[in-house]
């Protein structure tokens, strides 16, 4: 959708970003000072470009990802994914999944269905479009990088059912005092900039 909006109104909605401090991670119901997970991906290395087959410009799939061990007590996990420069007040939200269980250590590529064919060992929330399932990256051509932020929670067993299919409110309401430990990855992507994609460990900005 965004792919339409012009390149001269893309620049100059440049400096209008909701910033990093507006994301789901940063709240301060969530509490602060928990240790970190390992949240990784074998598509991309934390902080390099997203490889387009991730986004509106390709197949519009979800990237794998990988994490470490639960911390003991880690009853479920959730994922948010927000994009940190979407010019808007709040990160505009890609992906919300609920319940991922304590003993899974990985999402499959496309695992975060566009159509939220969910299971029942998680559920695929609503992201910004009111949809379920993956919202594709999609950068307004001119605007610059956009930092997409994958942010993983261990929550432990007091945590409260946030309703099905919840969306960015529910999760965080739910949440709420219930974080053991968080992981965050970043992958960028803009329209206008060659800029090279590679595995982890691939030396593709050098």
């Amino acid at each position: 959708m965004l792919e339409h909006v012009p390149a001269w109104l893309g620049q100059a909605l440049s400096s209008v970003r909701a910033g990093a401090d507006k994301l789901a991670i940063a709240r301060p119901e969530l509490g602060a000072g928990f240790p970190s997970l390992d949240l990784t991906s074998p598509a991309f290395a934390d902080g390099a470009r997203l490889p387009a087959r991730f986004t509106a410009d390709g197949e519009g799939v979800s990237p794998p990802l990988t994490w470490g061990a639960a911390p003991e007590g880690t009853a479920l996990y959730a994922l948010l994914v927000e994009d940190a420069d979407a010019p808007a007040p709040q990160p505009l939200v890609h992906a919300v999944v609920w319940g991922i269980a304590a003993d899974v250590g990985r999402l499959a590529e496309g695992a975060i269905s566009r159509d939220g064919a969910g299971t029942p060992e998680r559920d695929v929330g609503r992201n910004s479009y009111l949809r379920e399932g993956w919202l594709p990256p999609d950068p307004p051509t001119g605007h610059g990088a956009h930092r997409y932020v994958f942010q993983l929670f261990a929550l432990d067993a007091g945590v409260g059912a946030p309703g099905e299919t919840p969306g960015r409110s529910a999760i965080l309401a739910a949440m709420a005092g219930h974080v053991l430990a968080a992981g965050v990855l970043t992958a960028t992507y803009d329209r206008g900039e060659a800029a090279a994609v590679g595995p982890v460990g691939a030396a593709a900005h050098a």
